[in-house]
């Protein structure tokens, strides 16, 4: 890195801790439903429910999150790229913890019938309407505060900072039912995650009023550049080739954390009769691996390039997904060490919104962000656990074919960035100009 090249001062230090603390307190909100689907499921659906049914539609349940995404993350960056970025981050957090802390309040279905899994419904949608437009918001937000030679390792904090709510999420809930017991929780422990998440929420909406708006986006109001009629018409009218990519990129960070990370635990049990608390165990050790990961790409992503460190994460990705599917066929011996590493390397994902920032400039930057990842999470994260299940009748390996031929995507759209990029450029300058 050149002497001359600006480093990260006490501010963009703050600014992004504060930033990553905040998104790891909403993602907890977020994921720790499915921590207690099958309490859930018993809570708010009739007694006499069949078994199978009852787990479809409590799985529904949590799926509603991410298909309100789309419409949260759009309508909320329409705002953040019209009248700011901190409003709408501010936002996304608050319309996350008020949701959260009123799930543990709801009654249940014996309380009220079927008007419980119908405000539960209406819980959910909100949430997901809140994180969808947290993530690119977040993204975008970190991305203009800090240097841009630091915006890769900034974006990696921040992508942590998602990873680590998850990690906390599993921690809460085993710690709720390791020391509740099963009835306990089902009569009144469960609301405890969700009482907690609602505070931590409301405590991220404090430490969120401490931050400043981004000098980016100021400078562009100052400069009256700021993008006139919807900013999601200028994206598909004139970036059109970023929004495939960026979708692209989602596709493979799907892959990777909805496979390796969120499935994998079951699927080994299932696969190489692994007991379950020797699963979850090497999930939580993957999970913090990755929240390291994901750090230490983003700063590999500021010194050596993003395109270059996509290639190298998407190979050892690949890699070392198959050592921990066929290492597991041979014995459970070496069950955390594989998984750790695999987690590891799951965080390659840390590279990919350092891309998609760069790929649609600053007046739409969080309406491009916003559309191409939420679109192709809600699309692609709702369909992966699909086809990998049905997959895996026939082909036991599935889940590593299906992250390896994403990560080959992955190492191709890293040959195409590296192809269109201006040396001291953002990758998509050429294809805007």
């Amino acid at each position: 890195m050149p002497a001359s090249a600006p480093s990260l001062g006490r501010r963009d230090l703050r600014t992004l801790a504060l930033a990553a603390l905040g998104g790891a307190l909403e993602f907890y909100d977020f994921i720790i439903f499915v921590f207690f689907t099958a309490t859930i499921g018993q809570l708010f659906f009739p007694p006499d429910t069949p078994d199978w049914l009852r787990q479809l539609q409590t799985f529904g349940l949590f799926a509603a999150g991410y298909l309100a995404r789309p419409l949260g993350g759009v309508l909320m960056a329409h705002f953040g790229d019209r009248s700011g970025r901190k409003r709408m981050f501010l936002l996304s957090v608050l319309l996350m913890a008020i949701p959260t802390l009123l799930i543990g309040l709801l009654p249940i279905y014996a309380d009220i019938g079927y008007a419980a899994p119908l405000a539960l419904l209406l819980m959910r949608v909100l949430q997901g309407a809140a994180v969808g437009g947290e993530v690119p918001g977040a993204w975008t937000f970190v991305a203009e505060h800090v240097p841009e030679r630091h915006v890769g390792f900034a974006c990696g904090v921040l992508t942590a900072g998602l990873t680590a709510g998850i990690l906390l999420g599993s921690l809460v809930a085993t710690a709720v039912n390791r020391e509740l017991g099963a009835e306990a929780v089902l009569a009144w422990g469960w609301r405890i995650p969700f009482l907690l998440g609602g505070v931590f929420g409301l405590l991220a909406v404090f430490l969120r009023r401490l931050l400043a708006e981004t000098p980016v986006f100021e400078e562009l109001r100052r400069r009256r550049e700021l993008v006139e009629g919807l900013p999601l018409k200028v994206v598909l009218a004139g970036h059109g080739h970023a929004v495939v990519v960026s979708m692209l990129l989602t596709w493979l960070l799907t892959a990777a954390i909805v496979v390796v990370i969120l499935m994998t635990p079951s699927l080994i049990q299932t696969l190489f009769a692994i007991p379950a608390p020797s699963a979850l165990a090497a999930n939580s050790l993957a999970t913090l691996a990755l929240t390291i990961g994901c750090v230490v790409f983003g700063w590999l992503a500021d010194r050596f390039g993003t395109a270059r460190v996509l290639r190298l994460g998407c190979a050892s990705l690949l890699c070392t997904t198959y050592l921990l599917y066929l290492g597991l066929q041979r014995g459970p011996e070496h069950l955390h060490a594989l998984y750790a590493l695999a987690g590891f390397c799951v965080g390659v994902v840390g590279v990919i919104p350092t891309l998609l920032v760069r790929a649609f400039p600053p007046a739409v930057r969080f309406s491009g962000v916003s559309f191409a990842y939420n679109v192709a999470y809600a699309l692609f994260g709702g369909l992966t656990p699909l086809f990998v299940t049905i997959s895996m009748q026939r082909q036991p390996l599935a889940p590593a074919h299906y992250v390896a031929a994403l990560c080959l995507v992955g190492i191709a759209l890293g040959v195409y960035v590296s192809a269109r990029s201006l040396p001291g450029a953002a990758w998509a300058d050429r294809a805007t100009e």
